[in-house]
């Protein structure tokens, strides 16, 4: 691999690694500026332009049924509608986003949508915030920064030497945004508390961040195993199903199997598991349909080798 390439993956791995632990609800702007239905375009004008907003939620009990946008008010103002309800003017068909999922998730729905926002719900469907690319950056400056603060005391206060040697197993089950990726930020930190090589500690928590997601989304559930040595870390995942037909394709960066639902929340780019292959030294994949698949990835432990960034 050049030094370029190289340099690409790692700053890619960097970002995803940022991001990797948080979700959409602790990244979210919780103050809501929401109308009913029977308000006005100008009653959402006077919103805008007292808040600073772009965008303003309809909703009805809490639920949200459309959103008012400011292309929406430059086209009721050129057709001297300010006075009209809000049901004629909004966009009635909106992407939502659910609180308690993975930031990865939204970052793949902006990619998706031309939305510049979007409304996140809880779990009964209600409105409790709103996300723009804003609050991620935000996100990720304010998640740079606290990195940045732990790099510096570990180096005033090196951890004592502990133990390298680790077996845990996680149960997933699918759908279980709440709980995904919680086994990774487990290992990263028990790598990181062991004065591992941040480019390395980089490469197990997308590998295994990525293999468990793929659990939660794509699986009908299953488990997810660490078995760590001083020279290695292997990740196996397990699923109960549906098992993949073709595994050279799902390979193929892009193609994916997501379900419309997984897709509707922009995620399923098809990139999950050519993600965990290309930050592996070992990989290996055994799927039946019907059965389940089986994935190893392997990490070599080599913190000699690996300049710290």
């Amino acid at each position: 691999m050049d030094g370029n390439h190289q340099e690409t993956l790692q700053s890619s791995l960097r970002v995803q690694e940022l991001i990797y632990g948080l979700r959409i609800g602790e990244v979210m702007t919780s103050k809501v500026f929401a109308v009913s239905r029977n308000c006005t375009m100008r009653d959402v004008q006077t919103i805008m332009k007292n808040n600073s907003i772009s965008g303003v939620p309809v909703v009805d009990s809490k639920r949200v049924v459309g959103i008012v946008t400011m292309n929406d008010i430059m086209n009721a103002l050129e057709q001297g509608a300010m006075e009209d309800g809000v049901v004629k003017w909004m966009v009635g068909e909106v992407q939502t986003l659910a609180e308690d999922m993975p930031l990865s998730f939204a970052i793949s729905a902006f990619g998706k949508f031309s939305f510049r926002q979007f409304p996140v719900v809880n779990k009964k469907n209600e409105l409790v915030g709103i996300l723009t690319f804003r609050n991620i950056n935000l996100a990720l400056i304010r998640e740079l920064s606290r990195q940045l603060r732990e790099m510096e005391h570990q180096h005033e206060h090196p951890p004592e030497p502990e133990s390298l040697e680790l077996a845990k197993v996680y149960q997933l089950h699918r759908y279980d945004f709440e709980n995904g990726g919680r086994a990774s930020s487990e290992i990263k930190k028990f790598l990181k508390d062991r004065g591992i090589a941040s480019k390395i500690v980089r490469r197990v928590a997308v590998a295994s961040y990525e293999l468990e997601i793929n659990l939660v989304a794509h699986s009908i559930g299953g488990m997810l195993a660490f078995d760590i040595t001083p020279d290695r870390v292997k990740i196996s995942s397990h699923d109960r199903g549906p098992g993949i037909p073709d595994i050279d394709q799902a390979m193929t960066e892009g193609f994916s199997t997501a379900n419309e639902w997984i897709r509707s929340q922009g995620f399923g780019a098809g990139m999950g598991l050519p993600n965990v292959k290309r930050v592996s030294d070992e990989f290996a994949i055994k799927s039946s349909v019907g059965m389940g698949t089986m994935v190893q990835a392997i990490i070599h432990l080599k913190p000699e080798n690996e300049n710290e960034d």
